[in-house]
């Protein structure tokens, strides 16, 4: 049967997804720093700390990410520069599995892509709220940290898969995660610090050597700069043990070549929150900078560091090298 000229079929391909970006650049100088977005992707004004770190808060504003959704983040900081970027709000993605009409059998991810890149001593937080995948979500995310020797980079996440208080599990959804941690020396050569490739799915999620059946993932790298002394480090992964107190779920640390990751299991994102907040103090305490303060776009009923505190012995250089000298 002939067709008319101007008229198609109508396609059957599901309809591109919402692609946004974000970049940052870091600077030593007094809040010093350059950023820009695209929509649904918007930088919040930043706000100094006491000590010169700035904290920069990224807001989504279209509510969530749905399949075919691509963020692309990029953060650099220059030589002296700190900064802190977190989230507005909890992130949420949506169930992506047989909710499109035009491809109801095609998968649809939606996709979070990361890249950082840390100059000379430059010290980042990347602290962003809690991220939650919907029952049938599809999320495919990649975080990758190029860092100088010098250099400190401390990330957590922490993922909710399903909506557990409604009684909903992620069910036939999918996480997959990558992060990618290198270290370049002076002479330029690259080694690798982490690298850390997570797929959750099916049995995964009910199985005693994945999930077990519970709703929270955490995770918190920290690498460390190469002034930190491995005595340090060590004394610093005891500390965190010792700050499970109190806490529900399963967690554990451990030592990486230059630095630390913590996991947490559980059925309390709270708890993971909580957990890794103390960590991070502890991490502050080691690299000699203030205690930090929480974001103020953070829940504010909310005091994981209250009635919590550190041993003044504790995780101080001068503590390291005494506990390294001959006959100690």
């Amino acid at each position: 049967v002939a067709m008319e000229p101007d008229r198609q079929l109508p396609s059957t391909a599901a309809p591109a997804g919402w692609s946004a970006r974000a970049w940052l650049q870091l600077q030593a100088a007094p809040q010093g720093h350059q950023a820009g977005s695209t929509a649904p992707l918007r930088w919040q004004r930043a706000f100094p700390e006491p000590d010169g770190r700035l904290q920069l808060p990224l807001l989504h504003t279209g509510g969530g990410l749905v399949g075919g959704d691509r963020l692309d983040l990029q953060l650099a900081g220059s030589q002296g520069s700190r900064g802190l970027v977190t989230s507005v709000a909890a992130q949420k993605v949506y169930g992506s599995r047989g909710r499109f009409r035009q491809a109801p059998s095609s998968p649809r991810w939606a996709e979070q892509q990361l890249n950082m890149q840390l100059q000379g001593d430059a010290d980042l937080e990347w602290l962003p709220q809690e991220l939650v995948l919907y029952g049938g979500g599809l999320l495919r995310q990649q975080t990758r940290v190029d860092l100088d020797a010098e250099a400190s980079w401390l990330g957590a996440e922490v993922l909710r898969l399903g909506r557990s208080a409604a009684g909903e599990t992620l069910a036939d959804g999918c996480l997959e995660s990558l992060v990618e941690i290198s270290r370049r020396d002076a002479a330029g050569r690259r080694r690798w610090e982490l690298v850390d490739r997570l797929r959750l799915e099916g049995d995964g999620l009910t199985s005693p050597h994945g999930m077990g059946g519970e709703p929270v993932l955490g995770t918190l790298v920290w690498a460390a700069p190469a002034r930190c002394h491995r005595r340090d480090l060590e004394a610093l992964v005891a500390e965190a043990r010792q700050a499970r107190l109190g806490l529900e779920g399963e967690m554990a640390v451990g030592l990486l070549e230059q630095g630390l990751i913590a996991r947490y299991r559980g059925p309390s994102s709270q708890a993971a929150r909580f957990w890794f907040s103390r960590i991070w103090q502890l991490s502050r305490r080691l690299r000699q900078q203030p205690p930090p303060q929480l974001p103020r776009v953070w829940p504010f009923q909310e005091q994981p560091l209250q009635g919590w505190g550190i041993n003044a012995e504790s995780l101080t250089p001068a503590a390291a090298e005494k506990s390294s000298a001959p006959g100690s």
